[in-house]
Parts: structure tokens; C-alpha cells; sequence
């Protein structure tokens, strides 16, 4: 009789337990409807269903050349790690404390659920948790995976239908994963607050250290977090803090009543301040040392439907994948161009000086440097736009480029059958003789009779294409453009990767050769190293590898074409190299290697540019006011500590390109160009200088002294 009675009081005892239980994992304070809800689902045969857990968002590491991470991005702080990278005291609190038969039970834990609810209603308060590990981490599984406002609120909903579908999906996790699994996948869900998702970005966030070199203070604390981590999140203020210390100082008494630790164990780690340091998130391009260039990665995975069809793919492949980005940036040569900038421009100066360096034969983006630091503090005059890159890429409206689209007039001509002494007599002033003169590329008369295009400085007499670029004489290209024709000028740009900064399409007025459109140092920069390519142009690259989650890499290669015939890169280049020596940078002079390129300065000298190239680098430099720089011109002005009374491309933007190269190159073996073929180029055609010989003086705006006709030998 008495074993009956204590058989009928173990099953009362178990179903009136087993109602409490459901009660809790339905509803709070649904008193008896509780155990008609476990009868009912015990009646139904509640089966497992499979739980769907897309990969956790996980941030994405950007690395130079070499290897460096020089930024993360991410939507959620995290950081995946395995199981026996956990301390285990971290184990020990977190089973404590949320599920401490974890190890024992199935998908729902009874006598676990009742212990919790004695405790909790004797301590006046939520002391453990209710939910089994699994189940908790089935929920965050779900609030994860939800991408709408309508999924989440059904992950948290009080219904009953919510508490059986998680019951539902429990089980099935736990048939599909061993425990430790189970426990790795919630470690590395759980949120702890601060930003901080997972145990790894937990530790580091909260202590600066790893997951595996928690303490007992710091794990309890980590393990009383989850619990309600907004509540208790010690980024937030005095008063969070102060209830997250009392939650870890409840861990310590759970883990020694769990008999985990000793008494003296948990009463001296009591005695522990909470620690807290609050380690900087890594941040993404507003925390990178290269800000420049990591918001034209980050632009270029957003942009590129070569990462994804949509925006919100792309987004989220950058946000969310955890991938690792290798990109071209070379640190050596960053630092050549941010030490150059530095010497010659300061960052409290109006005008801003840009730079961007790319690699001839592969367009891969070496550096990409200005004068300002990113960020948003107008008084310190930072940036928060990407001056050194186009619209795409995070930049702006650009600066109109000057001269150095000039190259391009000549790089026509020499493609059109012109040979390097030909060319024009020209005066001081030019004015397109009809409306037809010149024509776009619709074919509509554009000319403007009634426009005089002038040399700064005066200047007339005969130019040839060597003689006519090294003086930079504004007339003698208006004249080669009106003899090569603007539209095919227009296309020989293109085919160099020449558009516009702001995206908008290229104006095609007739001093389009005169450089009227705004651009960005990267994308000038690579039409040049075309040109140091024997005529090969690579588009803009700066991403060489990716690496997902799971370690597989996808390899980028250089997207090249051949858009200028070898051999009039070559004579092309044999004419820019003469701007070092007899042209408008012969005061500043070469880097003592192979070098061509051409000083670019606009009308009134509103902006400046250099943009040159080796066989081995190119680098644009830019200058000009971001405030506007029609209405606020280089001239009279102090940048760099130095008073101009007008600013050139020689002035600034060439010694900065000369200091970068020198440093960027120094141990880099010289390549040399390419000899000129004197048969097809050397000497004149039918443009040959007239008998008599002008004396006039030939300066320009960036020129000032008389310049000879070339020899072929003065180009190798």
C-alpha cells in the first residue's frame, strides 16, 4: 500500500510539475492552462522539426598587400570561434547559470525549468534562467534569421504557438547536434551587449582579451549578461553597469552552490571591481589608417555586381559574410605619398592636395593619400567624402583636371600619322575660325567664334607636338585639336578610362583638351599608367582575393585591354619624359630614372595637377579648394606654410608627385622605356617648322622659357 501511495504521489508530484513547466515555457502566470497545454501536446505527439539557421553575420576584414588588416566591416560585432577556444570557466558560469543539467537532459529541460522557478519566485526576481541552452539558442537562431519587423516580432511573441514551434525545432537540434555543438552554436549567437555578439567579440569588448583567457570575474560577468544584456550593458551608464556587477555576483554564488568554485571563490572574486574597459569596436573606415582607400573597397563591393545583383546582397555579403579582403594597397608606398603630401601641404590649409598611386600593366591602386584626415569635424577640417576617388567610390565632384588632358590631344596625333616634329604656328590667342570647326561626338557644331583661348603668359610662333607639351601652350593644342578633331580626342580619353568624377558624362566642348572636365587623382592616374603600359589599360583594381567563412578564395585578376597602339604609347611617353628636362617641370627636375608626365593647371588657376608615370608607378596629384574652386582660387595663398603668389602644376602638385615616386621606388629595380621607332615618328612630316624661325618667347601658364625643336635622340 505504502510503495502505491508513493507511486500516485511521484505521478502527481511529476504532473503537477510537468504543468508548471509548460506554463513557464508558454506563458507566464497562466496558472492551470499550463499542464491542458502539455496534455494536449503530449496527446498530439509533438514531432521535431528542422530548424533552418542561415550563417551567422560575421564581420569582414580588409588587408593590404602584405597581409595587415586595415579595416572590418560589419553589421553584427562577431567573431566565430570553436568551442575548445573557450575558456572553460566561461562553460562552467554560462551552464550555471542558464542551464546547468545542460549536459543531461534533452531538448527541454523539467526539473531544471522547476529549480528556476522556485529560485527565481523565492529571490523575488529572475536569478536562473528557464529555457534550456538549446532553446535559447533556437530563439536567437530565429530573431537572427529574421529580416523583417513582422518575423521578429513572431520570435518573441507570448503565444503558445510560438513556445511549440520552438519546443519543435529544440528537439530537432538536439537530434542533429552533440551537446558541445550546441553549446559552440549558442556562445557564439548570444548576444552580451555593448555591441558585442558571441563570446570572442564579448571578451574582447568588455576585458581586451581573447575568449580563451577569461578569468572567473570576467567569465561570470560575460555568463550574467545574456540574460538581459540591454539592461545591463555597461556602455550605456552607471546604472547598468551597477546591475550587471549584481548579475555576475549572482553567477559566483551559482557556481559555488553548483559546488563549481569554493565559497572563499566566489567571495573574493565578489570582491572584484566589474572591470569593464570597453574596448573600441573595430571600426571601418572611419578607424582604418588608410580611410581613403578602405572606402573605395568598401565602394567597390557595394557598387560591383561582380559581389551580388542587388544593393542588399552586396550589403549584406559585406556586412555579413566574414570574409577576408586582400586588396593591392602597399604600405610602403602609401607612406611615400602621406609623407609627401605632408611636407608640402598642411591639413588646416583650404586647398586640399590628392594623391592616388596605380600599377602600369595591372591598374592595381598602390596608395591612395590627401592632405585632410577623414571624418566629419568640420572645425578640424576633416573630410568626410573620398577626395582622392570618384562618385562610386565614395568622392565627390572632383577638380577640373587642366593640362594634363592635353596628353590626350597628343596621344591622338601621334595615332593619326603625326610625327613628334610636326606641328603648327600659333599665336597668343586662339578663336575657333567657324561654329563647325569643332564638332562633338553627335556630330553637332560646337565651335565658338566668339571665345578666345589665351597663354597665360603670352606665346606664339611654331610648336611642335615635343615643343608644343613641354611648354604646355594652350594655342598649339587648341590648333592639334582642331586638326585631329575634338570627338576622336574625346575617344582617345575614353578608351583610357577617362569619366567624369560626379558620374555625370563628359562635357564635349571645344576646350576639352584644356582639361574642363572634373576628375579624381585615381582615375587620371591609371589613363597615365596606360600610357607607362605600352598602350594597355587596366581598369582601377583594388581587390586581388577573397576569402568566405569557409575558406574558399576566389582570385581577382586585372581587367586589361589594349587601347593604344604600343608604339604610340611609346613616342608619347619620349615626348612627357622631356617635361622633366626642357618643359614645365625642369625646375623641380626627374627622380633619376626613367619618368614622363605632364604639369596640369587650370584657367586662372583655380585647381593644379601633376600626373606622371614610370614603367613601374603612376601617381595624379590634384590641389584645389573643396569650398568651391572656381570661387576660391590657388592664387595668393599660403598652403604648407608657404606664400604663392599663384599656384601651378609645378608649384606643388609635381614636387609631391617627385617625393612620392622617390621614396615609393627607392629598391625598386628602374625599368626603362621603350625607344622610340624613329622611322614612323622621328623628324617632321608635313607639318614641319617653316624656314624662318620665330623668336618669340614661348611660355604658357606653366611655362617660362624658349624651348627648341626635339631631336630624335633627345628621346632614347
Amino acid at each position: 500500500m505504502g510503495s502505491r501511495l508513493s507511486s500516485v504521489a511521484r505521478l502527481t508530484a511529476a504532473a503537477a510539475a510537468a504543468g508548471v513547466v509548460a506554463a513557464a515555457i508558454a506563458l507566464p502566470a497562466v496558472g492551470g492552462t499550463g499542464a491542458m497545454f502539455v496534455s494536449a501536446s503530449e496527446d498530439l505527439g509533438i514531432k521535431p522539426e528542422e530548424l533552418k539557421e542561415p550563417p551567422l553575420a560575421e564581420k569582414t576584414t580588409i588587408l593590404d598587400a602584405r597581409g595587415n588588416p586595415i579595416a572590418q566591416f560589419y553589421e553584427e560585432y562577431r567573431e566565430t570561434i570553436t568551442l575548445d577556444e573557450v575558456a572553460p570557466i566561461m562553460k562552467t558560469a554560462i551552464i550555471s547559470i542558464e542551464d546547468f543539467r545542460f549536459y543531461e537532459h534533452g531538448a527541454i529541460d523539467i526539473e531544471g525549468t522547476v529549480r528556476a522557478l522556485a529560485k527565481n519566485f523565492t529571490s523575488g526576481g529572475i536569478a536562473q534562467g528557464g529555457s534550456s541552452i538549446t532553446q535559447q539558442y533556437v530563439k536567437q537562431v530565429l530573431l537572427n534569421s529574421a529580416t523583417s519587423d513582422e518575423e521578429r516580432n513572431a520570435a518573441l511573441e507570448a503565444s503558445y504557438a510560438r513556445k511549440l514551434r520552438e519546443l519543435r525545432y529544440a528537439m530537432a537540434v538536439e537530434e542533429k547536434y552533440s551537446k558541445d555543438e550546441i553549446l559552440e552554436k549558442y556562445l557564439n549567437i548570444a548576444y552580451f551587449g555593448a555591441h558585442a555578439n558571441g563570446v570572442e567579440a564579448a571578451a574582447k569588448r568588455f576585458f581586451g582579451v581573447k575568449a580563451s583567457e577569461l578569468s572567473l570575474v570576467q567569465a561570470a560577468t560575460l555568463a550574467g549578461a545574456v540574460q538581459d544584456p540591454n539592461a545591463t550593458d555597461p556602455n550605456l551608464g552607471k546604472k547598468q553597469r551597477e546591475r550587471l556587477l549584481h548579475r555576475r555576483n549572482v553567477v559566483l554564488d551559482r557556481m559555488a552552490e553548483l559546488q563549481k568554485i569554493t565559497t572563499a571563490e566566489a567571495a573574493e572574486a565578489k570582491k572584484k571591481p566589474l572591470g569593464y574597459k570597453g574596448t573600441p569596436l573595430p571600426g571601418g573606415c572611419e578607424a582604418s589608417t588608410y580611410p581613403y582607400f578602405c572606402m573605395y573597397v568598401r565602394n567597390e563591393v557595394l557598387s560591383n555586381k561582380a559581389f551580388g545583383k542587388s544593393a542588399k546582397a552586396r550589403n549584406q555579403f559585406l556586412n555579413r559574410g566574414g570574409l577576408t579582403i586582400q586588396t593591392t594597397l602597399d604600405p610602403k608606398m602609401q607612406r611615400a605619398a602621406e609623407a609627401a603630401i605632408k611636407k608640402h601641404v598642411f591639413a588646416s590649409d583650404n586647398p586640399v592636395a590628392s594623391e592616388a598611386l596605380v600599377e602600369p600593366g595591372t591598374g592595381a591602386i598602390k596608395a591612395m593619400a590627401a592632405s585632410r584626415k577623414y571624418g566629419n569635424n568640420k572645425r578640424k577640417k576633416e573630410m568626410s567624402f573620398n577626395v582622392v576617388a570618384d562618385a562610386v567610390h565614395g568622392g565627390g565632384v572632383g577638380f577640373q583636371a587642366g593640362s594634363t588632358f592635353k596628353t590626350f590631344t597628343l596621344i591622338t596625333a601621334l595615332s593619326e600619322g603625326m610625327k613628334i616634329n610636326d606641328g603648327f604656328t600659333v599665336g597668343s590667342g586662339y578663336r575657333a575660325p567657324y561654329y563647325s570647326t569643332f564638332k562633338n561626338c553627335k556630330g553637332e557644331n560646337i565651335g565658338d567664334p566668339s571665345h578666345t583661348v589665351t597663354n597665360d603668359e603670352g606665346g606664339g610662333g611654331f610648336k611642335s607636338l615635343a615643343t608644343g607639351t613641354w611648354g604646355s601652350v594652350n594655342t598649339f593644342f587648341m590648333k592639334l585639336e582642331e586638326h585631329v578633331g575634338l570627338c576622336n580626342t574625346i575617344k582617345t580619353a575614353k578608351s583610357l578610362g577617362i569619366k567624369r568624377s560626379d558620374g555625370l558624362p563628359l562635357t564635349e566642348y571645344e576646350t576639352f583638351t584644356l582639361g574642363t572636365n572634373e576628375m579624381d587623382p585615381v582615375t587620371v592616374a591609371t589613363a597615365y599608367a596606360a600610357i607607362g603600359a605600352r598602350g594597355k589599360y587596366c581598369k582601377p583594381m583594388v581587390i586581388t582575393k577573397i576569402t568566405d567563412r569557409d575558406g574558399k578564395a576566389t582570385d581577382y585578376k586585372p581587367e586589361c585591354k589594349q587601347a593604344l597602339d604600343p608604339e604610340v604609347a611609346d613616342a608619347a611617353a619620349s615626348i612627357l619624359s622631356g617635361v622633366f628636362t626642357q618643359g614645365t617641370m625642369r625646375s623641380v627636375g626627374g627622380i633619376g630614372r626613367a619618368a614622363a608626365g605632364k604639369t596640369g593647371t587650370t584657367d586662372a588657376q583655380a585647381t593644379a595637377w601633376f600626373a606622371g608615370f614610370t614603367p613601374d608607378l603612376a601617381g595624379a596629384v590634384s590641389i584645389g579648394d573643396p569650398r568651391g574652386a572656381q570661387n576660391y582660387k590657388l592664387n595668393n595663398v599660403v598652403i604648407g606654410g608657404r606664400s604663392y603668389p599663384s599656384v601651378f602644376g609645378a608649384s606643388i602638385p609635381g614636387p609631391i608627385w617627385k617625393d612620392t615616386m622617390l621614396a615609393a621606388l627607392k629598391g625598386v629595380p628602374a625599368t626603362e622605356f621603350t625607344p622610340v621607332n624613329s622611322a614612323r615618328f622621328g623628324g617632321c612630316g608635313s607639318g614641319c617648322r617653316p624656314v624662318e624661325r620665330s623668336s618669340e618667347p614661348e611660355n604658357d601658364d606653366d611655362s617660362d622659357g624658349q624651348l627648341e625643336d626635339a631631336d630624335i635622340s633627345d628621346f632614347g
